[in-house]
């Protein structure tokens, strides 16, 4: 692997990587983070790559300019919690309250800023709704899971093992609750369907109902959710 820059301003980190299996230069642009991948046969030079990457110059500055902008949490920020809108803004007293449009946070003046206390506000509320929806899910399913565990992933919402352990994006708790609901009931049902065959989505549909809408609005708003920096 081989980090490069397209010239220009501003230039673009480039990432080569070499793959045997690759046939050709091939140009990935992440939906997360914005990053420039050029997967390129073990014999082909890096002089290829860069050429191939100058070529597609415009495609990659305009896919990055429709790309949307981070955003730093902290005061007067807008943070989206359960899909609505909430500005964060100082409050007194030592607890996090999460109100009608906005989320009160203690303005502890030692610290480097509020974004990771709410980081963890937000992982412990992702918690109690996430296990709330999968022991509902689980009960009707007549299944039970061994354990649930939050990360931060960036390549998928959940996931369900074979030992029957499930996995959440804790940033679920920032989309709206019928999507966090049906991420949930999409892993449960994996504790009877290890795969995607119509049977397992027959199975999510038993269990949380027409599911288009909420797997649509992932589809189209989710990576919008890892615009937030914590």
């Amino acid at each position: 692997m081989a980090d490069h820059h397209l010239p220009g301003d501003p230039p673009v980190p480039l990432t080569l990587r070499r793959s045997a299996r690759a046939r050709r230069i091939s140009l990935r642009i992440s939906g997360l983070d914005g990053r420039v991948t050029l997967t390129l046969p073990t014999r082909v030079p890096d002089r290829e790559a860069l050429a191939f990457a100058r070529e597609k110059e415009s495609w990659i500055r305009s896919h990055l300019a429709g790309r949307p902008e981070a955003v730093a949490v902290t005061f007067g920020a807008v943070l989206p919690i359960d899909g609505q809108p909430r500005r964060i803004v100082a409050g007194s007293g030592r607890r996090i309250l999460l109100q009608d449009g906005a989320l009160m946070v203690p303005d502890l003046r030692s610290d480097a800023g509020p974004g990771r206390r709410i980081q963890r506000y937000l992982q412990e509320l992702a918690r109690d709704r996430l296990a709330e929806a999968s022991d509902r899910y689980s009960a009707a399913l007549g299944r039970s899971y061994s354990r649930i565990t939050l990360r931060d992933t960036r390549s998928r919402w959940g996931s369900c093992s074979s030992e029957g352990a499930l996995m959440y994006s804790w940033r679920l708790i920032l989309a709206p609750p019928e999507v966090l609901r049906y991420v949930a009931a999409h892993e449960v049902a994996h504790l009877q369907e290890m795969n995607h065959s119509q049977a397992f989505w027959d199975l999510v549909q038993g269990l949380y109902g027409n599911y288009d809408g909420a797997r649509g609005w992932l589809r189209s708003e989710g990576n919008h959710l890892h615009r937030f920096r914590f």
